[in-house]
């Protein structure tokens, strides 16, 4: 049995952590741009937290479940309904088949991620599920997903039919607020900015416009400079590096980044702040500060480790549910 994508949205695709491994030969990691949202839903529903997940933007597309399932929302809050019944994000929900999944107003956020205990039958691709739309590979047929499109389910879950949710499990994780700073750390041709530059970057305020996208966020604000001219060998970049473009504008690499670039690298955001900023909308406005390297890894490893956490402590409680233990 299957899900099945009875209206189209913006640009909803199967991702998961990424593709890594294969950026000498070119190929970009891709994946979801929030990482942890993606795997707090694969947690909560007791997952391989790369597991492939469906990543959607506002407006989302409908699902229809041919079969029960399990399924669970994160990240950006769409106003998620299940046949016409508000459900909440973060949180598990058994439902039956025939039911619609429907994303009626953005509240909060960019990118909103499902997850379906069933588990998703879609493309792998160089050890990822990740759509790479430009290599035509990998989640479902190498594309976003269009109306009419049927994902297949790797089990079956034996619950009863009806036209309902059947029950919301009794979980439910409480998300901190992200800071409100990005924080990064210093690239390698940081040293290349003008001390004026430098401090700009720190202090003043930029706006992410409208030519924004999974390869990378562009800022507008006030310009930066080089302390002299200088031109880079094109090199390696990331998901998160920031770019100093040839106008004194700053391009942020995200998940569909490029593998090498030849503009100077100045910045890198570092990793457990990502989600904030895959987050934001453009027209929002974001303020960046340093920090160092011990941070930066103490930041990702409580992150990961809180995930692990998560993960465990619903082992048990799925596998309860349907035993009926519950």
């Amino acid at each position: 049995m299957s899900l099945r994508i009875i209206k189209a949205g913006l640009f909803d695709s199967v991702q998961d952590t990424g593709r890594y491994g294969y950026q000498h030969l070119g190929i970009n990691p891709t994946g979801a741009m929030d990482r942890y949202a993606a795997q707090l839903a694969n947690a909560l529903l007791e997952q391989d937290l790369a597991a492939p997940v469906i990543e959607m933007h506002f407006p989302s597309a409908q699902i229809l479940f041919e079969q029960a399932a399990i399924i669970c929302i994160t990240g950006a809050h769409f106003s998620p309904t299940i046949n016409g019944k508000d459900i909440s994000i973060n949180q598990p929900y058994l439902i039956s088949a025939n039911a619609v999944l429907k994303f009626t107003k953005p509240i909060e956020g960019a990118r909103a991620y499902l997850a379906v205990n069933n588990g998703l039958k879609v493309d792998k691709w160089l050890g990822s599920y990740s759509t790479n739309t430009k290599a035509t590979a990998g989640g479902f047929n190498g594309r976003r997903l269009m109306k009419d499109d049927v994902i297949h389910f790797e089990r079956q879950i034996d619950l009863p039919t009806s036209n309902d949710i059947l029950f919301t499990l009794p979980w439910k994780q409480e998300i901190e607020k992200q800071e409100e700073v990005i924080k990064f750390i210093k690239g390698p041709e940081w040293d290349w900015l003008t001390d004026q530059s430098k401090e700009k970057f720190q202090n003043a305020s930029f706006q992410i416009t409208s030519a924004s996208d999974r390869m990378g966020y562009r800022l507008s604000g006030q310009p930066l400079g080089q302390a002299e001219a200088r031109q880079l060998i094109s090199s390696v970049v990331t998901f998160g590096t920031v770019q100093l473009l040839p106008d004194g504008q700053l391009i942020v690499l995200m998940a569909d980044h490029q593998t090498t670039g030849g503009y100077p690298r100045i910045a890198n955001i570092i990793s457990a702040h990502l989600p904030a900023l895959a987050q934001t909308q453009p027209g929002a406005i974001v303020h960046f500060a340093e920090t160092s390297l011990h941070t930066a890894e103490e930041k990702a490893f409580l992150q990961q480790d809180l995930l692990y956490k998560i993960q465990n402590e619903c082992k048990l409680r799925i596998q309860n549910w349907l035993d009926g233990k519950h």
